[in-house]
């Protein structure tokens, strides 16, 4: 069974990068374009996913939304959940790691960022 992480992003250009990020790590990307979507992934993929990318501004559920309805099932409140967004407005930043965002990355970012937080979320390197 191949580890896998969910990037969730109404961009594709921003799916592509993130799913690059998470195949040069080792992992299997898996991709959806909104929360109703990752939901759904979830469900079809529940225990292999070990961290899921977030963004917050998409169409039908927002990451919010989706952050609040993971950490409302038992069985996804595990999941370490990374924003990935350019929502940087503090009091949305503050409300999302209160709701149990583990990591809050603002775009645009590196890749080397992008890799780095990936690894902090995972409990990799330093």
């Amino acid at each position: 069974m191949t580890t896998k992480i969910l990037a969730v992003d109404d961009s594709k250009m921003m799916l592509r990068i993130l799913s690059g990020a998470i195949e040069m790590l080792g992992y299997e990307p898996l991709k959806a374009t909104n929360g109703k979507e990752a939901l759904e992934v979830l469900k079809e993929h529940s225990g292999e996913i070990v961290l899921i990318l977030l963004d917050w501004n998409m169409p039908e559920m927002n990451g919010f939304e989706t952050l609040k309805a993971l950490k409302e099932e038992d069985a996804y409140q595990t999941i370490p959940v990374m924003m990935v967004t350019t929502e940087s407005e503090q009091k949305n930043v503050i409300q999302a790691i209160q709701f149990g965002a583990k990591h809050y990355l603002t775009k645009p970012f590196s890749q080397q960022d992008l890799v780095t937080r990936i690894m902090e979320c995972l409990g990799l390197g330093n």
